[in-house]
Order: structure tokens, then C-alpha cells, then sequence
């Protein structure tokens, strides 16, 4: 009987699962927070948490090669530091999905809906997440099946705003001189850039997701680095060039206070109905928070599966089969972080929890070095997972207090989930003895 899943995924496939995960919503309301923390000079965070993602990345991919198998962070850390940390940094991934998708509900309720209809922010937000969770426990394959057509049109926005940015470019009536404009009152220009950086980091998260398609894909010793960075190369060109577009074309100040950043560059542009492209962002950040929730209540379903949660979160819809508990929990939970939180506090909070988690798979990398290699898989230079490592501590304290009250507890939580492991481990070891004895 298999007891391993089918390599069937090429490079290209591969390649755009992992842009499809990393270009999405954030950019779409993020754009003026980081230009709030930056200035005009867009581009330079964006680029500078391109860099960061890449060395964190760069331990994925050899972690991946080196044990292809479904599992992700929380199974590469559970090898290298065992149960209690593997439960935590899985628990941390379940908190930072909740998070994002509490950000997400938050930026529908933005200027881009704004441009359609004006309804009070609470309701948008509970109706829109009631709406994703009758869809999440519906099922997957409809769920699925929207997000095909979604990612399309969510790219297609993207791309359409470097050509009406280019646009007015080229008609002379941007200021390219705001693309050197870093810093602001509050922080000078290295402060700005990583002020910046840290909210440009959630607009790269995603990619640690496709190391569960590492057992499926073909070759992974070579397609999946290839993919990996690729994908991010590639994200990261659309973004700077966002970034370039958006902050030479729109007055930074305007850009900063907009919650619909990208629509203001239609604005400029001209040409484009402003109402079409709110539509199109609309649908980015509807399946941005889709995938997310999906993501999120399947992570609950599993740990509450393995006894890492409570039990009822694994009951299932009788017809549906779908985690209806777990769909519920997660989506509250949410409703709750986007009804107290704005999208700029969320988003960092997610980028904590992920520092957190990049921070193990980092030091995973160095520990399992110590064990003799099974197969042989892409390996990064040792200075990479060192690095990775420092820029993950270096960047959770530009991180502000606020935020990290409001992750403290999430981390607490997660303690308690990982602690709860040991409990089981420390009962083994003392009765040993005792059954031994008895013998």
C-alpha cells in the first residue's frame, strides 16, 4: 500500500501556486499604511522586506528539499526541538490566519467599498465574515473554485495600476522626486525603511504555506528553490514597481490617509471607472480572506484532531463534511480582532506571530544540520538561517508595544497549547519505572 503522496507537481505549476499565495490583498490596503511610515520612498521598504523574506525563505527551501513531506513549520520544528515547540509554532500559524483574516474584513470595509456604498464599518465587517463562513462550511471545492477566477482578477488589478502609474508617468504629471523622499516626523530614514518594512513584510507572507506540496512536487531537490525564489522575484518586482508608481503619481500624504491606496492612482490616471477598479480590489481582499479562513479552520480541525485543542472543534457538518466548528471558532475570533483592531495594528500583529514562527524554522535549519542527511536537497550557506534568524529578532522590535500587548497574549496561548504536551511526556517517563519495578 503507498504510503507517500504522488509527485506530480512540475516547476511551473509549483511556481504559481507560490505567487498566487503571495500576491494578494494586502498590498491592495496596505500601500498607504507603509507610506504613513516611510514617506514617498514606497518602493525602498518594500524592496528592503523582499530582501528579509528571502533569507527566512532561503531556510524553507532547504528544509523542503531535505524533507519533502507535507507538514510545513510546525513539523520541521517538531523534529529539530520536539512536540511541546512543534505544537506551539503550529498554534501560532492558527493565530496569525485569524489575524489576517480579522486585517482583511477590515480593509473591505475601506474606501474601495466606500466607492460603491456607505454602510457603518461593524456591519460590513460581521456581515462579510458571516458571509465567508457559510461559504467555508459550504465546502471547499466552491470555495476553491472562486478563488481560481479571483486570483485572476486580483493580479489583474495589480498590473493595471503599474500601466495607468507608467501612464501618468509618461504624461508628466506625476513627482518623481517623492521616490527619494524617505522618513517622516516621527522617524528618520532608516528608522522609516524598517518602520515600512515591517507592514511590507505581510504583503510577502504566503510563501511558507507551499511547503506541504513539497511530497507532490517532481524533483523537489531542484524545482522547489526555483520556484520558491521565483516567485518571490517576481512578487517582489510587481510590488516595488506598485510602490515606484503609487508614490510618484499620488501626493504621499493622500496616499497615507487613503484606505483604498490603489484607487487613488486610478484617480490620477483618469480613464479607468473608478467604481471597476473597487470592485476588482474588492474581490482581492474577499479571496485573500477566503483562502486564509480556510487555511485557519482546517489548521483548528487538525490540532483539535491530534489533541492539541479542544475536541469539539473537530466535529463535523454530517452532508458537508466540513469543520463547521472549527469554521465558526476561527471566524469569531476574527470578528472579534477586526472590531477592535485597525488594519495597520492587525497586519503587525500577524507579522509578529510570523516573526515568531520564522524565527524556529531558522534555528530548525541549524539544528538539523546535525543529523546525517537521509537524501541530499538544496542547501543555503550557514550565514543565511544566521541571518534569517537575526532579521526576524531584529525586526520584532521595531515592532510597536501596542501591538506586542495584543500578541503577548496570542503567544501565551500558544504556550499553553505547546505546554500541554509535555504533561503527556513527563506521565511516560514516571511510570516507566513503576512498570518496571512491577516486573
Amino acid at each position: 500500500m503507498a504510503t507517500t503522496l504522488r509527485r506530480t507537481v512540475p516547476t511551473h505549476l509549483l511556481y504559481f501556486f507560490v505567487l498566487g499565495d503571495v500576491l494578494g490583498a494586502g498590498v491592495y490596503v496596505l500601500i498607504g499604511d507603509i507610506a504613513a511610515q516611510s514617506g514617498g520612498a514606497v518602493w525602498v521598504p518594500l524592496l528592503t522586506a523582499l530582501v528579509l523574506v528571502c533569507l527566512t525563505a532561503g531556510s524553507y527551501a532547504e528544509l523542503a528539499t531535505r524533507f519533502p513531506q507535507a507538514g510545513g513549520s510546525a513539523h520541521y520544528v517538531t523534529r529539530a526541538l520536539g512536540p511541546a515547540a512543534g505544537a506551539f509554532i503550529g498554534f501560532c500559524m492558527l493565530a496569525a490566519g485569524v489575524v489576517s483574516v480579522g486585517a482583511l474584513a477590515r480593509g473591505f470595509a475601506s474606501d474601495y467599498l466606500a466607492e460603491l456604498i456607505t454602510l457603518p464599518t461593524a456591519a460590513v465587517v460581521v456581515l462579510f465574515l458571516g458571509a465567508l463562513a457559510l461559504l467555508n462550511i459550504r465546502g471547499v471545492k466552491e470555495s476553491l473554485g472562486a478563488n481560481v477566477v479571483a486570483t485572476a482578477v486580483e493580479v489583474g488589478g495589480l498590473l493595471l495600476i503599474i500601466g495607468l502609474g507608467a501612464w501618468v508617468l509618461v504624461r508628466g504629471d506625476g513627482e518623481p522626486g517623492r521616490l527619494v523622499e524617505l522618513g517622516t516626523a516621527e522617524h528618520g530614514a532608516v528608522g522609516a525603511t524598517l518602520a515600512g518594512a515591517v507592514l511590507a513584510y505581510y504583503s510577502f507572507v504566503g510563501f511558507e504555506t507551499s511547503v506541504n506540496l513539497a511530497e507532490e512536487v517532481r524533483d523537489p531537490r531542484r524545482a522547489y528553490p526555483r520556484a520558491l525564489f521565483g516567485a518571490l522575484l517576481t512578487a517582489g518586482l510587481v510590488y516595488v514597481l506598485l510602490g515606484v508608481v503609487a508614490g510618484a503619481v499620488v501626493p504621499t500624504e493622500v496616499l497615507a490617509e487613503s484606505s483604498g491606496p490603489l484607487l487613488e492612482v486610478v484617480r490620477v490616471a483618469g480613464g479607468v471607472p473608478e467604481r471597476l477598479f473597487a470592485v476588482i480590489a474588492l474581490v482581492a481582499v474577499a479571496n485573500g480572506a477566503l483562502l486564509t479562513g480556510i487555511m485557519a479552520s482546517r489548521l483548528a480541525y487538525g490540532m483539535a484532531r491530534d489533541g492539541l485543542l479542544p475536541g469539539i472543534l473537530a466535529r463535523l457538518l454530517p452532508r458537508r463534511r466540513t469543520p463547521w466548528v472549527a469554521v465558526l471558532a476561527t471566524t469569531t475570533l476574527s470578528l472579534l480582532l477586526a472590531l477592535t483592531g485597525e488594519i495597520a495594528a492587525l497586519a503587525e500583529t500577524l507579522v509578529l506571530l510570523l516573526l515568531v514562527v520564522f524565527a524556529a524554522v531558522n534555528a530548525a535549519v541549524l539544528l538539523l544540520r546535525r543529523e546525517p542527511e537521509a537524501t541530499s536537497g538544496f542547501r543555503v550557506p550557514t550565514v543565511v538561517p544566521w541571518l534569517g534568524l537575526a532579521s526576524c529578532l531584529f525586526l520584532s522590535t521595531r515592532i510597536d508595544g501596542a501591538v506586542w500587548l495584543r500578541g503577548l497574549i496570542l503567544l501565551g496561548l500558544g504556550l499553553v497549547v505547546g505546554g500541554a504536551q509535555l504533561v503527556p511526556a513527563r506521565r511516560t517517563r514516571e511510570s516507566g519505572p513503576t512498570h518496571s519495578e512491577m516486573r
